[in-house]
């Protein structure tokens, strides 16, 4: 077919439509009457039955208050109280009875008034005669019961006698009108039931055959109208689910002259852009994170401007790798650094982090929108450091493999340093070469950290925004207040030790010794310093930070610091 897509989406809908109001239009009309016989029920028949019911429950109260009453006034010694509460009780009763006619009347006038509705108006008719019978004989018995108690206190034996066999005739008569009207009810409401089930039924399968034509037809409609909708949708659809397998030689057939058509030609020339950019990232994503390539090629991150964001910038060094290459081959070097930037590029990208550069023998990577969520990038970047660390001892274990001797081999050890602030982060470089990377005082900062494991003989260093912005999950402890070289204003410098959950109590016991010991060290409390830093050594033997301090401690026994000293130690080299 060569008509528009539109047009045969529109004749398909039409035929459905029609057909639809069709089955509707039949389906009112079955389902009017049904409507009809349940509205009878449960607006009018159910409720005057319901009402009825009442009643005769309440006279039949009033018969038990009444043989209550006739027990009462045969007894030895009748009770006054007795005999007055249950006299009460049997007015009461026909006073609710009374009131419950008189709705169930005005019921039935309203039911007269009705218009929308069909009822069985003959038999309303007789119920609007059969309540009155009803309310009337109830009446003439209570009339009956007092005539009773007033001849039983004249006492006048003849007559209470006659009261009697009439009161009995009446509470029969009331039985028989009550009987009357429940049954005139039970037959209305079950033929109205009936009748409704009928109705039901029929217009069930009624509709069920309307349907059935209707569905036939437009089965049949939408089958001749969607076949020359469907071969082409099926070839998109293979496409496309060839495309998001990563298949990008795939290639449409057109064979109409419809939109499908012209949309299968588009899905060609968009895959051969697909494959144009991937040809470009498989061989940037080498150079550059593929995030950042991809980011790029979608004009997700301007190509020509910064922003300032706040990042964590993360730097590793080995140590010593200068002299340990005196002793590499060229090949063996590089098999070395590959194997190393391998590994740890690995843990990076697993946490999220992009790298930003290999310098040497070091690691430059951040953490940050839009690759990382602004609350996670200082936790995210952590947990890097403390990935990467366990990889080292994976990445000793294959030396033996890597430089294809078992003994003499290097031995293998990493510094880092984490800061978190605000950064310029955008495309920075020359018209013809040009890198996403991050700069700014954070980013010296996060260098200078690294640069300060060697003299603190920490692994792992962060700022105190880092501290603050990793939570509670990670262990740290605070080394000391640092002026880094560059910087007029000091850093706190915090150690990072691990996940918290996993840090064991003697490890807490020697953190919370160094962070009391560098309180007094601040406090120029050399003799309370010096004990709090030996605790610490105690429980870690080796500490290096302590080393550190009881050294400077003994300094600054011979040559105290100078008046107004802070407490800050200012890093003179690298």
């Amino acid at each position: 077919m060569r008509l528009p897509i539109s047009l045969k989406i529109f004749s398909i809908t039409l035929a459905l439509l029609t057909l639809m109001v069709v089955v509707t239009w039949l389906s009112v009309l079955n389902f009017r009457n049904l409507n009809n016989q349940v509205r009878a029920l449960s607006d009018w028949y159910l409720p005057l039955e319901q009402q009825v019911a009442s009643v005769e429950i309440l006279i039949r109260q009033q018969m038990v208050h009444m043989e209550r009453v006739l027990a009462g006034m045969k007894a030895a010694h009748p009770d006054p109280e007795y005999l007055a509460r249950e006299s009460n009780g049997f007015d009461m009763r026909g006073v609710n009875a009374d009131q419950i006619i008189d709705s169930s009347l005005r019921m039935l006038g309203e039911a007269e008034a009705q218009q929308d509705i069909r009822l069985d108006r003959v038999t309303l008719a007789v119920l609007g005669r059969q309540l009155p019978a009803i309310q009337g004989a109830r009446q003439h018995f209570h009339a009956t019961f007092r005539q009773f108690q007033i001849e039983a206190e004249e006492g006048n034996p003849r007559s209470e006698r006659l009261v009697r066999e009439a009161l009995l005739r009446e509470k029969d008569g009331v039985d028989v009108e009550i009987g009357k009207t429940l049954e005139l009810l039970n037959t209305l409401t079950r033929d109205t039931a009936a009748a409704a089930k009928q109705e039901e039924a029929r217009a069930t399968t009624l509709n069920w055959i309307v349907t059935a034509i209707a569905t036939a037809l437009g089965l049949i409609f939408a089958a001749f109208v969607t076949r020359s909708l469907v071969d082409p949708v099926k070839r998109l659809l293979g496409g496309t689910r060839a495309v998001e397998a990563g298949d990008l030689e795939v290639e449409i057939e057109v064979r109409t002259h419809d939109e499908l058509a012209a949309l299968a030609s588009s899905f060609n020339h968009m895959v051969v852009g697909l494959r144009e950019k991937e040809r470009i990232r498989e061989t940037f994503g080498q150079y550059v994170d593929p995030r950042i390539v991809r980011n790029l090629l979608e004009n997700r991150i301007a190509a020509d401007r910064g922003e300032r964001q706040v990042m964590t910038v993360f730097f590793s060094d080995l140590e010593g790798f200068t002299r340990m290459c005196e002793g590499l081959t060229p090949d063996a070097a590089v098999r070395f650094l590959n194997r190393y930037f391998a590994m740890m590029a690995e843990v990076v990208r697993g946490q999220e982090g992009i790298i930003d550069k290999y310098i040497g023998d070091s690691v430059m990577a951040f953490w940050g929108p839009p690759f990382t969520d602004a609350a996670e990038h200082a936790r995210l970047a952590c947990l890097a450091a403390l990935g990467q660390m366990r990889k080292m001892e994976e990445f000793r274990a294959a030396l033996p493999e890597l430089f294809g001797i078992r003994h003499g081999l290097p031995d293998v050890k990493v510094r880092m340093g984490l800061a978190s602030g605000e950064v310029t982060v955008g495309n920075i470089g020359s018209d013809t070469s040009r890198g996403y990377t991050v700069i700014g005082d954070t980013v010296n900062l996060a260098s200078r950290l690294e640069q300060a494991n060697k003299f603190y003989g920490t692994r792992i260093l962060v700022n105190e925004a880092t501290r603050a912005l990793a939570g509670d999950t990670l262990a740290f402890r605070e080394i000391d207040s640092l002026r880094v070289a560059g910087k007029l204003e000091p850093a706190k410098v915090f150690e990072l030790i691990g996940l918290t959950e996993e840090i064991s109590d003697t490890t807490r016991r020697a953190v919370s010794a160094y962070e009391s010991g560098l309180v007094h060290y601040r406090t120029q409390d050399w003799n309370a310093a010096e004990a709090a830093f030996g605790d610490c050594l105690a429980d870690a033997p080796g500490d290096k930070p302590s080393q550190v301090m009881l050294e400077r401690i003994a300094v600054f026994r011979q040559a105290p610091p100078e008046a107004g000293w802070d407490g800050v130690w200012v890093a003179t080299g690298k």
